[in-house]
């Protein structure tokens, strides 16, 4: 296997956890804006206690995949910052507000009007955020970003502003939207709370299936290449079917209650989602111009590259871990009698 393709299933894989644990995260805010009845306070409770010891370690995933695209595959990092700078941009000023929104918040005084003010911004930026990173998506995937050379000729709106685009959009927003209701089904400390999140957990998932179904028929006109990709990619055909199993799995596991491995089943689901987006556009990184190979770096600062990867990850791994074992909420015995 050659070195770009490693580093692309890197590229992948980082994407695969940003979206398992800072979509969650992202989730969280919109459960947050959405926290409703007599458990209204106790639902917000849990969903700062679930995210707030480490939920800004989680965009160490987007990070560490920005600067592989950024070392590993130059070129298209070049055309992606270009093309996509104005959704980008707005992205990282929705992280930022949502991070410093959610610690004013948290450090506010109690009941407030100004800690009422931190919340709808955390919660707003919460929604905002996913969306424009699906639309990224959607432009990448879409083949409406054309380069001629190393110049970007399709301006810096068209691209991501497609109905296409849109759908891929509110498919992030759903997709996050149940990892936390699912997450936050386990994390629950008492019956009534698990069963708010196992409602808005299924309700979500319903959400998911229609915006993954408005995706694809949109597909056809709006992204035919992803279109071929799905209908004739063994990879992504295999894909999209453990995706299907999974979604039933998931189901089936919160209907029955069994909250642990509906997380798991869940988890499964939404990264094969992931695993199938990157395996229907293969070998192109963005369609139609740019491709794995054609963007690659050298093969010595590949070589180099995979060699901190290596070494940065032996680091990270156990960090995080031992970061989630001491400062995750631990479900009560009650949860786990359930789970």
């Amino acid at each position: 296997m050659s070195t770009d393709t490693i580093l692309g299933f890197a590229v992948a894989g980082t994407f695969v956890l940003y979206a398992l644990f800072g979509g969650a995260d992202f989730g969280g805010g919109v459960w947050d804006l959405l926290a409703s009845g007599p458990r209204k306070a106790e639902q917000r409770a849990l969903i700062a206690r679930a995210i707030g010891p480490v939920w800004e370690v989680n965009h160490i995933w987007l990070i560490v995949g920005m600067v592989l695209l950024f070392a590993g595959f130059p070129r298209a990092f070049a055309v992606l910052s270009v093309a996509l700078h104005v959704p980008l941009t707005l992205l990282l000023l929705g992280i930022v507000f949502r991070g410093a929104a959610f610690t004013f918040r948290t450090y506010d005084t109690r009941g407030d009007t100004v800690q009422r003010q931190w919340g709808l911004v955390f919660s707003g930026a919460s929604v905002i955020a996913p969306v424009l990173l699906g639309m990224c998506v959607g432009a990448v995937v879409s083949g409406t970003i054309r380069v001629e050379g190393r110049v970007v000729v399709s301006g810096f709106f068209a691209s991501w502003l497609t109905p296409f685009s849109w759908a891929v959009g509110v498919l992030a927003l759903c997709l996050f939207a149940f990892l936390a209701a699912v997450y936050l089904t386990h994390e629950a400390p008492e019956s009534a709370l698990r069963e708010d999140f196992r409602r808005r957990a299924m309700g979500a998932g319903v959400a998911v299936f229609v915006a993954a179904l408005v995706v694809l028929l949109l597909a056809r006109e709006g992204a035919p290449r992803v279109w071929e990709g799905l209908l004739r990619s063994p990879f992504a055909l295999a894909l999209h079917a453990g995706t299907a199993v999974a979604a039933v799995a998931s189901f089936a596991l919160l209907w029955t209650r069994r909250f642990q491995w509906a997380r798991v089943a869940a988890a499964v689901q939404a990264g094969l989602i992931v695993l199938g987006w990157a395996a229907s556009q293969h070998p192109f990184l963005v369609v139609p111009d740019v491709t794995l190979h054609g963007a690659a770096a050298s093969p010595g600062a590949q070589r180099l590259l995979l060699v901190a990867l290596g070494v940065g990850t032996a680091v990270v791994v156990p960090s995080l871990v031992l970061l989630f074992r001491v400062f995750r909420p631990v479900p009560t015995p009650s949860a786990g009698s359930e789970a």
